[in-house]
């Protein structure tokens, strides 16, 4: 794949990093604590021991290399996956030092590797910032691997050593050649290779996920700006590459963010450091209803945001009502721009990097910044730089004040339909819609809502459901496309209002999940492009307005069947047309090659019949409880969200307003749709 290269974006003010030249050796490492625990509670080090734990062990190594790059040592940093499944990083930094630790008598890698809390992180100069599990990445990852393996290239010299489960499996030795035969480490006078097979004891599954470390990857890539990376597949089948490369750094990830969404004006870039912090932030404004803010610390994505989002959004709070208020646009008496306000269409990431040492994050996993005196700091900073754009970009400022002064109207008036729509009680469940069938059960644990294209399904399912903890709710035709509509329409729409107040959890400011009536909330729509249409925009309504519902595993499609199958009384229920193909062949019929009439009936041989179902509608309650209600029998499909980004880029792209972007997604597509025709 070629190289990707964004230039940066807005208007930036320069800012100097400059490496420092420190000794970087034995002395350097300081050690803590054993390495024994890990083993036995990996979950404590590594957040679990599923998919998230395995791809955090690579994290972790990434992550030493880009401290490198950091410290302005580093360039590049390559990733391979391997065929059996380990993972090999390579990075042209300084080298992991292999001098002897007197205290120890062991070379400084073995430690590094083999005790728990040491590296050159702790109270030494080797590195100012890091985005290190606290130096203790490399030993955990090392514990939870059957092997792991370590090169150092230091002086022009390479030296290796063997390790398993923590131990060492060979002393440190120096020899002729890498075990990796690449160019690019031979011809380099430093780097270090740590090559590692995580632990199938350990963990539930040991393959990596090829986007989720490219996510990973760019992510860093546009964090670490003249940083490269390279990542390389090796797994049978796979052959796949990317390379990412951007001089833009947060600048240009905020208009890759905002890409196809209508940017209001040019991007904002503010940087400055104050003592030992650094504060990067880049945002702009685009013309939809969503916000898109994302937070880094020293690389590391939190998440859960922290005491840095808070500054942030407290001084754009702030700088926009002062504006507003000294260019006239606000009155001194006026209720003034909340913060709410100030979100709608905002695009935005935080990047703050500090002493390694002195970063307190809530969790192991560190998905939340904690230290309350970062707050003022970038509260202050970002207030400053926001009164500096608004004075030098009036026409900028204006557009941005328009927004926020909509949005504020538009709260105000969604305030005033939700008092006049949803009244008082409503959303605590005294006036159910009309239409919902609820449930016996009242605890929501053990209670579902099944969201049922049309009225006639509907009728089926409430006829079929299981009213003991099955609430039935019939959605009339298409509802609106929320990805295009401000609250105040939203719950103004009938259908989405009754499912609004039949959650129970509200929505805007006063969503509250602890009032949701229901915790599986499940899809149910015709398996034609229609149902499909309808069950987008069901999607996009809890994409956009309770994503808390998907991150917490709340939401779930219904798989109803495609064909039904009767060979003389025996009556099968096929999911797809392999399983249909798999049925008659079991049963010693010939595989039926076409579809079906459009009756919907076809006979085989020996007096078969095999129906396909057009709709939900076609299938008695009896039959619609027994193959897609029944928790026995049915199949449910999770919704999750792996990649939030890629996600909101899809539904803004599928249900935004913007034509081009979806006109060339059909095009590069329409040659693997499957046609129900």
């Amino acid at each position: 794949m070629a190289r990707k290269k964004s230039l940066p974006a807005g208007r930036q003010a320069q800012s100097s990093n400059p490496k420092i030249e420190t000794e970087y050796s034995a002395k350097n490492i300081q050690v803590l604590e054993g390495l024994e625990p890990v083993r036995k509670r990996p979950a404590m080090y590594i957040g679990s021991t599923d998919t998230s734990g395995l791809h955090e062990t690579l994290r972790e190594i990434i992550d030493n290399a880009v401290d490198e790059a950091l410290a302005g040592y580093a360039k590049h940093v390559w990733i391979y996956l391997n065929e059996d499944n380990s993972a090999t990083i390579v990075d042209d930094g300084r080298g992991i030092p292999i001098d002897i630790m007197p205290q120890y008598k062991k070379s400084a890698l073995e430690v590094v590797m083999t005790k728990l809390h040491a590296g050159g992180k702790f109270g030494g100069s080797a590195y100012k910032i890091s985005g290190g599990l606290h130096g203790v990445g490399a030993s955990v990852v090392n514990a939870l691997s059957v092997w792991l393996w370590a090169e150092v290239k230091r002086n022009g010299k390479i030296y290796t050593q063997d390790f398993s489960k923590g131990n060492v499996k060979s002393p440190l030795k120096s020899v002729s050649k890498s075990r990796l035969n690449i160019d690019y480490f031979e011809d380099r006078k430093s780097g270090t290779i740590i090559s590692f097979m995580p632990d199938s004891g350990i963990f539930s599954t040991t393959e990596f996920n090829f986007d989720v470390v490219k996510k990973a990857i760019r992510e860093r890539a546009y964090l670490v700006p003249g940083l490269s990376f390279h990542l390389f597949d090796k797994r049978a089948g796979r052959e796949n590459e990317v390379n990412y490369y951007f001089e833009g750094g947060i600048s240009a990830l905020v208009s890759k963010l905002n890409e196809n969404k209508s940017p209001l004006h040019t991007s904002i870039y503010i940087n400055k450091q104050q003592e030992e912090v650094e504060v990067e932030v880049a945002l702009q404004y685009n013309g939809g209803y969503t916000e898109n803010v994302e937070s880094y610390v020293n690389v590391i994505n939190t998440v859960n945001g922290g005491t840095h989002l808070t500054g942030f959004r407290m001084a754009l709070t702030r700088a926009i009502n002062d504006y507003g208020k000294k260019i006239g646009s606000f009155k001194e008496n006026d209720e003034g721009i909340t913060g709410d306000d100030t979100r709608e269409g905002l695009c935005a990431v935080v990047f703050v990097k500090m002493p390694q040492d002195k970063i307190q994050f809530e969790g192991q996993t560190k998905g939340k910044l904690g230290n309350a005196e970062i707050q003022p700091v970038v509260q202050t900073i970002v207030k400053e730089g926001l009164s500096t754009f608004f004075e030098e970009n009036p026409s900028d400022a204006r557009r941005i004040l328009e927004k926020v002064y909509l949005a504020a109207k538009a709260r105000l008036a969604a305030k005033a339909a939700k008092e006049a729509i949803l009244r008082k009680g409503a959303l605590e469940g005294s006036s159910l819609p009309g239409k919902l069938a609820d449930c016996q059960e009242k605890d929501p644990n053990l209670s579902e809502l099944y969201l049922v294209e049309g009225d006639s399904a509907g009728g089926s399912a409430k006829q079929g459901r299981d009213r003991k903890f099955q609430a039935i709710l019939p959605l009339k035709g298409k509802i609106l496309n929320t990805e295009r509509a401000r609250l105040d329409k939203i719950i103004e729409h009938e259908e989405v209002k009754n499912l609004i107040i039949a959650l129970g959890a509200g929505i805007g400011e006063t969503l509250n999940f602890e009032k949701l009536r229901y915790k599986r909330i499940i899809i149910m729509t015709d398996a034609d492009v229609d149902g499909e249409h309808i069950e987008t925009l069901i999607l996009t309504f809890f994409f956009r307005h309770m994503p808390g519902i998907i991150k917490e595993g709340y939401l779930y499609i219904a798989q109803p069947p495609l064909y039904k199958i009767q060979m003389g009384k025996e009556v099968s229920y096929a999911y797809s047309d392999s399983e249909r193909d798999e049925i008659l062949k079991n049963n010693g019929k010939s595989a039926v090659k076409s579809l079906p009439s459009d009756d919907g009936e076809q006979t085989g041989r020996r007096g078969t019949s095999i129906q396909r179902y057009k709709g939900l509608g076609e299938m008695n309650p009896e039959q619609l409880w027994e193959t897609t209600m029944n928790p026995k029998n049915r199949i449910l499909k999770q919704i999750t969200i792996d990649d939030t980004e890629e996600a909101d880029a899809t539904f803004t792209m599928l249900m935004g307003d913007e034509v081009p972007p979806r006109k060339h997604f059909i095009q590069s597509n329409a040659k693997i749709a499957t046609l129900d025709i």
